[in-house]
């Protein structure tokens, strides 16, 4: 309602003001929207870029691990041959020491107490011939002591 001398009343005013407000509200909210648009958009973009490079990857990821199991699978089937060559080394060594060791081990004692035997001759007949020969140079000495005098 306009007043006959042509002025704007309070409440005119005020619808003015709210009017006003909400112009500059949507024009906000709408430059606000065109951002988040642009916003989205270049995330959208980096998303997209980022799958078109990480399906590839994925792939050769999946490949090597593919290629790994296989190996693994190698390395299992030899671990379970080691395995079986050394319970059979084991079961080897436990034969042998159990037929042959204990003849061995004797034949090694008898062996050493043959040599220690003649050791301990070559000792003595070496001891008879040094007491010999020291008891030929003190009668020898005895003699030119003798001769001497």
């Amino acid at each position: 309602m306009i007043v006959a001398d042509g002025g704007l009343t309070g409440g005119q005013i005020a619808g003015l003001i709210v009017a006003v407000f909400w112009a500059v509200l949507v024009c906000f909210l709408g430059y606000v929207l065109v951002k988040l648009g642009k916003v989205i958009g270049e995330t959208a973009k980096l998303v997209n870029g980022v799958a078109d490079q990480t399906v590839p990857l994925i792939g050769e990821v999946t490949t090597s691990v593919v290629q790994v199991n296989t190996e693994l699978a190698r390395v299992d089937t030899i671990a379970a041959n080691v395995e079986d060559i050394s319970s059979n080394a084991k079961a080897m060594t436990s034969l042998f020491a159990a037929t042959v060791g204990s003849p061995v081990i004797k034949v090694a004692a008898f062996s050493y107490g043959v040599r220690r035997a003649i050791r301990q001759r070559q000792e003595e007949d070496i001891r008879k011939r040094v007491k010999s020969e020291l008891k030929a140079q003190r009668s020898m000495r005895r003699a030119t002591k003798k001769a001497s005098r």
